[in-house]
């Protein structure tokens, strides 16, 4: 399930992920941040750049130290799988319209990138994890998951989605004994989502 409120960290400084990344990296703050993520979302004007009151702020602030807390705690485990899948929100496609050339299975169900656009997001993504090795669903909601984890047999997958839909899906992996990275939203929203290609690059 989306969050119930609208974000873009996009003009966050990129020190404010590094600074989370060092707090997640602390121990036993997987799930009680408490005053750190307040102090977090204070020093970095998170509030007041994205527009988001204090307790959206403080939520968004601990669900992406949760995802990289998982991310650390999966990532040897993931590094030793071969057969992988790649999740992408669809939301995150350049044009939501008939320009987009993706066509739809009903039966997975996935969009297939069309790669009709070079500065499309899917797009650029898509061709990353293909020339990996990865199967790339391009997804119109976290439902679809569990209908393709049961298709197909995977042993590790990256998802791209806000924060609380990936700690959904890493519910999901671990109950298929999955190994899972997850790479967490920048803009949220239903149509020109984003996230960091260079994070999901790293993380393929």
């Amino acid at each position: 399930m989306p969050y119930g409120f609208s974000f873009d960290l996009s003009k966050i400084s990129k020190s404010f992920f590094r600074e989370l990344a060092r707090v997640a990296n602390e121990k036993k703050l997987h799930k009680r941040l408490g005053d750190r993520a307040r102090n977090l979302a204070e020093k970095f004007r998170l509030t007041e750049i994205t527009g988001l009151d204090v307790p959206d702020a403080l939520q968004l602030v601990e669900d992406l130290v949760d995802v990289y807390v998982q991310n650390a705690s999966e990532r040897e485990r993931f590094e030793k799988t071969k057969a992988r899948a790649l999740f992408l929100p669809h939301c995150s496609r350049k044009f939501m319209d008939s320009r987009c050339q993706a066509s739809f299975n009903p039966e997975i169900p996935t969009y297939k990138c069309g790669h009709c656009s070079d500065d499309c997001l899917v797009n650029n993504a898509s061709t990353m994890g293909e020339q990996r090795g990865y199967d790339v669903y391009i997804l119109p909601g976290g439902s679809c998951i569990p209908q393709i984890l049961k298709k197909y047999k995977y042993q590790g997958a990256v998802g791209v989605a806000c924060g609380q839909e990936l700690m959904l899906g890493n519910d999901v992996l671990k109950r298929g004994g999955l190994a899972g990275q997850a790479i967490p939203l920048i803009r949220n929203g239903c149509a020109n989502t984003n996230f960091s290609l260079r994070t999901l690059e790293k993380t393929l």
